[in-house]
Order: C-alpha cells, then structure tokens, then sequence
C-alpha cells in the first residue's frame, strides 16, 4: 500500500490543532502507561497499522512489557490489567465504537468508580483525539516505518 499524502506537509495547521489537544493530555493526570494502553487499544479497534505500531512502541520506551501490549486486544480475557485499566479499555472501546451502542450506561457505571469527573474528560479526550489520528492514518495511508 503507497501513502496517499503527507497530511503532516499538506496541512501544518490542522496539524497543530491536533497537536495542542496533545499537549493537553499531556498535562493531565492520567498515568502515561495507562495513555499508551488507551491509544493502543483504539488504534487495534480502528485498524490502524501505523498507530498501532508507534503506540506499541512507545508503550515499551515507558516500560510497558510484551506480554502486557500483546494481551491489550484481549484485555478482558487476561488477568495482567489493573480494575482502572480494564475500566479505561472498556470507555475505549465504548467510546471509539459510539455508533454501536452510544455508550452504555452500564459501561458508564462501570467505569466512572474509577476516575474522577476530570479524568473523565482527559480520557475522553484522549479516545477522542486518538480516533482523530486514526482515521488521518488510514484515510492517507501513512504507513510504519
């Protein structure tokens, strides 16, 4: 597959926006590793080769294992996340398939003993600008290096 455009060239500016909704995750308190899990998981659900692989590869520079990042597509199948990541992957999935189920309440339930209502937003964001990156990926084609 050939990439379609440089959209990092094209367009510097819509770049930058992008880049400064980055910049306020990262200012949040949310745990980097926990940042790197949510990014992963939504860029495996989105089909995102590239995203896929800079995530995992950063998740690994933060220290995150193997085992741990080649479990995260069967997070609920796996005893190697914390009940606050298990809740993160569920608002992931949730959040990036909204067309599905609009979020469930019972995922709400689930996942807002673990987070403050800050949190929250930052890891809504964060899904949010994810699936942003995701779909410039895969809608230009940028590929792994």
């Amino acid at each position: 597959m050939k990439q379609r455009l440089d959209f990092y060239k094209a367009n510097p500016n819509a770049i930058k926006a992008l880049l400064a909704l980055e910049e306020q995750i990262g200012k949040s308190s949310l745990d980097k590793s926990l940042v790197e899990l949510v990014r992963l998981r939504a860029s495996q659900i989105n089909g995102c080769a590239f995203c896929v692989d800079m995530h995992a590869t950063d998740a690994r520079k933060g220290g995150e294992t193997d085992r741990r990042l080649a479990a995260v597509i069967v997070w609920r199948e796996t005893p190697f996340f914390t009940d606050r990541e298990r809740a993160a992957l569920e608002w992931t999935e949730a959040v990036t398939l909204v067309s599905e189920d609009h979020v469930p309440e019972v995922v709400w339930e689930a996942v807002k003993p673990h987070f403050s209502d800050e949190e929250m937003v930052d890891l809504t964001l964060l899904i949010s600008v994810i699936n942003s990156w995701n779909r410039f990926a895969i809608s230009f084609r940028k590929m792994p290096a």
